[in-house]
């Protein structure tokens, strides 16, 4: 074997070594992604440990006090960011819904569930987007025409199409979108 065969074969090796690696380490972050059903933004470590924590005047709050907290701030968050389920639309007789069919291995789509995440307290009152993985719903995505990922769908209450979209970047353009 000559020296160019085995350069090639060693840079193949080290090319589908270093695939197998961010394609494994995508999968473990859509796993943890999946694991809440409602996506709100980060809670600090002492909250997420069930830590008591100091307020601004000084106080420490239990457990009890923080998760009444949570409550309250859950109810001031406008919009929402959801994992899919069918009866999640009913939410479009109060507002709109709009479906994000998104993959763990799409680049856009992990840029705008990123901005999403980011600015969740933004999305305006009575706006639910529902995450929907494009690898699982097929049914989904044959009745509304979605043909690739990073595709958004408004539907009404009863699942009817009333708008398609893809490539919005951001959640101040995914929002400008909504019919």
């Amino acid at each position: 074997m000559n020296t160019t065969n085995i350069f090639t074969v060693v840079a193949i090796i080290v090319v589908l070594g270093g695939g197998v690696f961010f394609l494994s380490r995508n999968s473990e972050t859509a796993v943890m992604e999946k694991q809440e059903d409602v996506i709100t933004p980060k809670q600090s470590e002492a909250d997420a440990m069930g830590q008591a924590q100091e307020t601004s005047g000084g106080m420490v709050e239990d457990e009890g006090a923080m998760t009444e907290k949570k409550d309250e701030t859950a109810m001031m968050n406008k919009g929402s960011y959801e994992t899919y389920a069918p009866e999640k639309l009913a939410k479009a007789h109060e507002g709109d819904v709009v479906l994000f069919f998104r993959a763990s291995w799409c680049p856009t789509c992990r840029t705008l569930d990123a901005d999403i995440r980011r600015n969740v307290n933004a999305i305006p009152a009575g706006v639910t987007i529902l995450d929907v993985d494009y690898d699982s719903f097929k049914e989904l995505k044959a009745k509304y025409g979605v043909t690739y990922q990073h595709t958004l769908v408004q539907v009404d209450a009863n699942g009817n199409l009333i708008a398609k979209w893809s490539g919005s970047p951001t959640l101040s353009s995914l929002l400008s979108n909504i019919k």
